[in-house]
């Protein structure tokens, strides 16, 4: 069985993590390469405008699987460089390939998301939680050290004193304080998350897939680059979109009153 699995809805993909009696843990050997293989399929199809990422079953992802740390024949046995180079070259492949998703990626949290589980759903530009969802990085009950860009990622997405508190306290949160905390956008009821998550991705794939991806790189650019940086690269983006069909449709339809028709052209 596939850590991943995509169905493609039109231009809306679902990528699930796929191990739901492991509550979706990450980790085995093999993962790093399948997750990076379908970003990389989705990355090349230039007809999805939004992925939707979500987990198989009752948790979104509980993190690293804990069976295979107590393995002392598993990946993560073998002293200090082993264990450094499964992390390089499985584990932090999964976090670069979904991280690196040129689209907009929402992440549905339909449970626990633990550890590496929450890192995964910080990589998504949208999070929307199902009332049932959990958050929390345990790393640090575990004896471990946020290993999968949990310290990059996590303040930048609640704050620097909230995500150490995470860090520092291992404690959980649900999905209200989640919410309260920026962390998610939204809480709704369990049973129409998936709804939810599909009507905002139809929102999002209604729009120019070009500019959709060239947007998303402005945001993730603007969070590292000084402001006229910024500007440089915006006015690059932007003459690019002013040559394309989907600017000459946008502005059309909006002087003749009606519904634009975006096609990637």
């Amino acid at each position: 069985m596939t850590v991943v699995t995509t169905e493609i809805l039109g231009p809306i993909a679902i990528l699930r993590l796929n191990r739901p009696d492991a509550m979706n843990a990450l980790g085995a050997d093999g993962d790093g390469e399948a997750v990076r293989a379908a970003c990389d399929a989705l990355n090349a199809d230039l007809s999805i405008r939004c992925v939707i990422l979500t987990g198989e079953g009752r948790a979104f992802s509980a993190g690293g699987d804990i069976k295979k740390m107590a393995d002392p024949e598993g990946p993560f046995s073998g002293g200090g460089l082993p264990i450094r180079s499964h992390y390089q070259r499985n584990i932090h492949r999964i976090a670069r390939a979904l991280f690196s998703l040129d689209m907009p990626v929402i992440a549905a949290v339909n449970g626990a998301a633990i550890g590496l589980g929450c890192d995964l759903a910080c990589m998504a530009d949208i999070r929307i939680a199902s009332d049932k969802a959990k958050f929390g990085v345990t790393f640090l009950k575990l004896g471990l050290v946020p290993g999968d860009g949990g310290s990059w990622l996590l303040p930048r997405t609640i704050g620097m004193s909230r995500a150490a508190e995470l860090f520092f306290t291992g404690d959980l949160i649900d999905a209200a304080t989640a919410a309260d905390w920026g962390l998610v956008s939204r809480v709704v009821p369990h049973d129409t998350l998936m709804n939810e998550a599909l009507a905002m991705a139809g929102k999002i794939a209604a729009l120019p897939p070009h500019s959709l991806r060239l947007t998303k790189s402005l945001l993730r650019q603007g969070q590292t680059s000084s402001y006229d940086q910024a500007l440089d690269s915006a006015s690059t983006a932007q003459a690019v979109s002013h040559a394309t069909e989907d600017h000459r449709e946008g502005v059309m339809a909006l002087l003749e009153k009606r519904e634009a028709v975006f096609r990637g052209q």
